[in-house]
């Protein structure tokens, strides 16, 4: 018999820790219910990348000194690098540069080692194509600057960082 009253005792705690459960839960998705929706309309709202956001590579053609430093810290051996090397002032000449985006893994290791600060990474996200052919971007088209979004008159910015928000 007391087996029975200790087992009737434990299924009574367990009812009672259920529904604590069930209540906390239930609370936290009230609280939940009063927040605003954070849906935004792609084309036409967008985000404000973060201040360390990791798009697009830009690069400076006359800054680079064509030492491959880019090719040899990049995890896939990514950037192409042709130069030649002028006899007569004994220095290397950049001929071209390009970066294929599409395998690109935007890890950041090309400008973070590169010696003369020649690449950047810049707030650019939108690099869809319908070919992946033109994901190939030689030193011209790395060397155009994106257009900022708060820049663009098209669109809605929304402003996504507790600092903007506090100024």
């Amino acid at each position: 018999m007391f087996s029975m009253v200790t087992g009737f005792m434990n299924y009574g705690q367990q009812i009672i820790r259920a529904a604590r459960y069930i209540g906390q839960s239930f609370m936290i998705t009230l609280s939940h219910a009063n927040r605003l929706p954070v849906t935004i309309q792609y084309p036409y709202e967008k985000l404000i990348a973060a201040e360390r956001f990791r798009g697009r590579i830009h690069f400076e053609f006359d800054k680079c000194i064509a030492c491959e430093v880019c090719v040899r810290v990049c995890p896939i051996d990514l950037p192409v690098v042709d130069w030649k090397l002028e006899t007569d002032i004994r220095k290397k000449r950049l001929l071209n540069y390009s970066i294929d985006f599409g395998i690109c893994i935007f890890c950041g290791n090309c400008v973070e080692y590169c010696p003369t600060n020649c690449l950047s990474m810049t707030e650019e996200y939108e690099l869809s194509t319908y070919d992946r052919h033109e994901l190939n971007y030689n030193q011209i088209a790395l060397g155009r600057l994106p257009m900022s979004v708060i820049d663009d008159y098209t669109i809605r910015t929304i402003f996504n960082s507790p600092q903007i928000k506090n100024k």
